[in-house]
């Protein structure tokens, strides 16, 4: 009997740390690199902790082309994550290659959210024609302006705290350039003016603001979005004109022209603020600095945006085991609860409920910039355009060449025009 007794003890015990133990794994994949990537690799890390039953096993590849490729063929053949970051500016492109499984409002449910509570342009952004959701935004993030408050000392563009007031317009914001040349600064605004990506985005809000549109109903620049486009390209080439802006600047040397006080301006996206708040904690900055939302130059509020989400690829020929599917969503919940510590990498949180709490509207400079979410402007929704696509090759190939005097900005906005509408053909 004693014996029959401890067998049964024994298997209970080894029953119950059996269960314990039992875990699903979520296999995870982003693009997330430097500030970015460490706050990511803290919530996995966070997460994984209180979750002993889900455990995320992340893996980080290079950002671009290199992830979506990867994501593209591992997926077709079953061989992708469970989970994965995106930029929802890719959705079409990731819809026309079927790549991608409905979002369902059960999913959402399981997650603990519901569409109602993201800002509605980034669920816009998220979803097919139809409606469908088909990834979970996790931010909102776009370009700011930047400005360096020692060039504007005493002028009206400062009120009493030193914040930037009286640019409502292209030629309070030219005004402006003009005076803080005047003060001294040698590139009064910098941004990545020999790269894709400052480029395109300037460029982008430019034709935005006009009430422009780079493709629809399939045809590029339909109507007058022709001359819409011309006119954001002559603005930009008469910044170069007058010497406002670099030439042929890389990435990080317009970064080093404003962190190291030679320019009074700085375009550029949010994920830059954590850049400026360490050196300024190091005593390395130099100046007094700040960040608002791209003012309204032209006509309409429209700034370019982007939002990192969360999507689920297909896995090859075969459906995901529900309990995965679980998983995955609980992962998915908990990173749009927690996604306060992702915003202090600059980034406006998707997610409605902590985008209005009260640790966010004290959060700075995001709050002050935070209203940007309502004039986001995400890329045309097309196969050819967003991150990485042939829409930044134009910006490189075609606007980068008339913004610095080689190109009319009309002969421009005709050959991106050509360029673009053959790849629809």
């Amino acid at each position: 009997m004693k014996l029959l007794k401890s067998m049964i003890l024994a298997t209970a015990t080894f029953a119950s740390a059996g269960s314990a133990m039992a875990q699903t794994e979520v296999v995870w994949w982003d693009f997330f690199v430097g500030g970015d990537g460490q706050r990511m690799k803290a919530l996995i890390g966070q997460f994984n902790d209180e979750h002993p039953d889900i455990q995320i096993n992340a893996t980080s590849s290079e950002w671009g082309v290199p992830f979506y490729t990867r994501v593209r063929t591992a997926a077709a053949v079953g061989q992708g994550p469970d989970i994965m970051s995106y930029h929802l500016s890719r959705v079409p492109l990731a819809l026309s290659e079927g790549i991608l499984t409905p979002i369902t409002d059960s999913d959402l449910e399981q997650a603990g959210l519901a569409r109602d509570d993201f800002f509605p342009r980034s669920i816009e952004a998220a979803s097919n024609d139809e409606g469908t959701l088909y990834a979970v935004p996790f931010d909102i993030h776009s370009i700011v302006l930047y400005y360096n408050k020692s060039y504007l000392e005493g002028s009206d563009y400062l009120d009493e705290a030193g914040n930037l007031v009286g640019i409502e317009s292209l030629d309070d914001l030219n005004a402006a350039l003009a005076l803080a040349q005047d003060n001294g600064s040698q590139t009064p605004l910098s941004y990545q003016t020999s790269g894709p990506g400052g480029i395109w985005r300037i460029f982008h809000t430019l034709l935005s603001q006009q009430g422009g549109t780079l493709i629809e109903n399939g045809e590029v620049l339909p109507g007058d979005n022709l001359d819409k486009a011309t006119r954001a390209i002559a603005i930009m080439q008469d910044w170069g004109d007058k010497n406002y802006q670099p030439e042929h600047a890389e990435y990080e040397a317009s970064v080093a022209l404003f962190t190291s006080g030679r320019s009074a301006f700085f375009i550029n996206g949010v994920w830059e603020v954590p850049t400026l708040v360490d050196m300024e904690a190091a005593g390395t900055l130099g100046f007094e600095w700040g960040a608002v939302a791209v003012p309204t130059l032209l006509e309409e509020d429209a700034i370019w945006a982007d939002s990192h989400a969360f999507a689920v690829p297909i896995q090859g020929n075969k459906e995901m085991a529900p309990e995965k599917r679980e998983a995955v969503m609980t992962v998915i919940g908990w990173m749009e609860k927690h996604v306060l510590d992702w915003a202090a990498a600059g980034h406006i949180p998707a997610y409605l409920p902590v985008a209005e709490s009260e640790a966010f509207t004290q959060m700075e400079p995001n709050a002050t910039y935070a209203s940007l979410a309502d004039k986001a402007v995400y890329d045309a929704r097309s196969d050819i355009a967003g991150v990485a696509s042939p829409v930044y090759d134009a910006a490189l190939n075609v606007i980068a060449p008339a913004i610095h005097g080689f190109l009319e900005p009309e002969q421009a906005a005709e050959h991106m025009r050509q360029e673009l509408q053959a790849l629809l053909n």
